[in-house]
């Protein structure tokens, strides 16, 4: 297995894109070559995807008579309307995949997918080969803000103390939980008390974590590397983490990874899921809490503590602080409100 884990991912999401870029029609191929120096694969596999199934809607609605993709033209393609897209949208928050499954999008996704086709046909506009953008002409899904899902500072007291005692686990939890828990336990220390996302945990190795420096080098989406630092307890749960690590004996080609499974193979987002879940579940049932809930309590954590909304944005990896913002304005709010009477104008003569 070659190189770090970001190259890894690297390799597999190119994999992915040429699997589908086989799928698509071969004019699209230019679009994907234009898209080399400025995303990441995993960006070009969303645009990938979205596309394959705006193509696959408007074959069967448009050009029924193609036997594949590969059949639609670029001439067929600047024929399609806004009308059409907007039919697509609408079509793609309900249908029945091949597989006879119901397929549901949210509002994001729609609006990603609008994205997708912006995108596409202003790569075609701009090269002068379509005279239009027809998504352009199609006004952007509005997305209704959701109150943000973090645990309470008690309810993250109380599900790191389950990690440990194996309170509130079902009978076949507990039965792996011994051999599990440190591990655990560094694991939700490391998440809760620095914020970084699922994707940059399941991607640290070994000598990505520095005791001497109390950080860990991370790669950002988008692959810029950054330090992020922790303080003494996430340095606890890791360096208890760090002599069980010791012992144990990696799957070829996952001998650097920090995390590492039953498998003895680098976790994967998905384990990291799974394991949030499990342990949530032991706090409350009411709250959905995942990877990146986790992160948005320790995004509100590090705002009430430190009123920097500058900070948090950059200890987050936020190249927007307009994001942070966004994320923490109920706070932001709070805070607004609180500095009303901080500015005395006149002394007080009572």
């Amino acid at each position: 297995m070659a190189g770090t884990y970001s190259e890894q991912q690297r390799i597999k999401y190119t994999q992915k894109l040429n699997d589908i870029m086989d799928m698509l029609p071969d004019f699209t191929r230019d679009y994907f070559f234009s898209l080399e120096y400025t995303k990441q694969p995993r960006t070009k596999v969303a645009y990938a995807m979205d596309l394959r199934g705006f193509f696959e809607f408007i074959r069967e609605r448009k050009y029924n008579s193609y036997e594949s993709l590969k059949q639609i033209t670029l001439a067929d393609t600047e024929n399609i309307s806004s009308t059409d897209i907007i039919e697509y949208l609408r079509h793609s928050r309900l249908y029945v995949n091949k597989n006879g499954r119901e397929v549901t999008n949210s509002e994001r996704a729609a609006k990603r997918k609008l994205s997708s086709l912006r995108s596409f046909y202003g790569y075609y506009n701009k090269q002068g080969l379509m005279k239009k953008n027809p998504a352009f002409q199609v006004d952007m899904p509005k997305i209704h803000d959701q109150a943000i899902t973090r645990l309470d500072v008690n309810e993250v007291a109380e599900l790191l103390d389950n990690v440990e005692s194996g309170n509130r686990l079902t009978k076949n939890q507990l039965a792996a939980h011994e051999g599990l828990k440190t591990r655990d336990l560094a694991l939700l220390t490391l998440l809760l008390g620095t914020g970084i996302r699922v994707s940059e945990c399941v991607g640290l190795d070994i000598n990505d974590v520095d005791f001497d420096n109390d950080r860990i080098k991370v790669v950002r989406k988008g692959g810029a590397e950054s330090f992020v630092y922790f303080g003494d307890e996430v340095r606890e749960a890791l360096l208890d983490y760090m002599d069980e690590r010791s012992t144990l004996q990696p799957a070829a080609g996952h001998e650097n990874a920090l995390f590492i499974s039953r498998n003895n193979k680098r976790l994967c987002v998905r384990s990291v899921e799974n394991l949030v879940k499990k342990y949530a579940m032991t706090v409350t049932t009411v709250k959905h809490i995942t990877p990146h809930k986790l992160r948005s309590t320790y995004g509100t954590n590090l705002y009430q503590e430190s009123n920097d909304i500058y900070l948090v944005a950059d200890v987050l990896g936020h190249k927007d602080v307009n994001t942070t913002r966004k994320h923490y304005a109920e706070i932001v709010d709070n805070n607004r409100r609180k500095a009303r009477n901080m500015v005395q104008l006149r002394e007080n003569d009572h």
